[in-house]
């Protein structure tokens, strides 16, 4: 009878402590899915961008990401944190999302996603320049992101115009009025007035920018720039004019 009633006691103190664990877990906050802005990276892997472009483009991404200053501006929204995707992209059905979405709120998110950039190796090389391509296939990710935000934004970085596919306008003009916003990254090394093609043509939503780099060694100056503007940028307070910043 001793023994019996020892193994019930067990039992009970057993199932005592599963109850008490089952609860705790339960009492814990679930990882927060608001952020203040669900943000896709579209990188040109396109036939004129060699390997050390495309190299020093993937460079300059990852030492951005590793930035306090970006670092700050991610944690100066409401909810102190943005989601971030990757694709690289060149003609119109040639886009792939090379890093998933991730949640960005602290130094050690941001460095493991910057870790995660560097050493993603290029997979798509040449076929043509489809900046309409990119901005369409982006907008397919969003329903794939778990996360839930005031603000999308599509960052376009790239050396051409669109040379593929239909007109990038007619893209944008969609993004647009689905509520989706889009920055550029021209880079003007073998087009010096890329730029003014992107305003035109890339670029739209209510504050939408361009910040252009003169060429691919300056490619690391011009995205952390573009970075820290992009994600500080208050949703309800946007300026309505697309502008350009030199």
């Amino acid at each position: 009878m001793c023994g019996y009633r020892g193994a019930l006691g067990r039992a009970l103190i057993c199932v005592a402590l599963l109850f008490a664990i089952t609860g705790w877990a339960h009492a814990q906050p679930a990882p927060s899915r608001e952020v203040d802005l669900q943000l896709v990276l579209a990188v040109d892997a396109s036939g004129s961008v060699d390997q050390t472009r495309f190299e020093l483009q993937r460079e300059g991404y990852a030492a951005a990401f590793r930035s306090r200053q970006v670092l700050e501006a991610i944690r100066s929204g409401p909810n102190q944190a943005i989601a971030v995707t990757m694709v690289q992209w060149t003609g119109p059905a040639l886009q792939i999302q090379v890093v998933p979405w991730t949640r960005l709120g602290d130094e050690e998110s941001a460095a493991a996603f910057a870790d995660a950039i560097a050493g993603t190796p290029r997979q798509l090389f040449g076929g043509g320049t489809s900046i309409s391509g990119a901005i369409d296939y982006a907008m397919t990710l969003w329903r794939a992101s778990p996360y839930q935000s005031t603000r999308r934004v599509i960052d376009i970085s790239g050396d051409g115009e669109n040379n593929r596919g239909r007109p990038a306008s007619f893209a944008r003009d969609e993004a647009v009025r689905a509520g989706v916003g889009i920055n550029g990254l021209p880079i003007l090394a073998l087009e010096p007035e890329l730029d003014r093609y992107y305003e035109d043509n890339v670029i739209g939503g209510p504050g939408a920018f361009v910040v252009a780099a003169q060429n691919y060694d300056t490619f690391a100056a011009a995205i952390l720039r573009k970075l820290i503007t992009e994600i500080s940028l208050n949703a309800g307070a946007l300026p309505a004019r697309s502008v350009t910043l030199r």
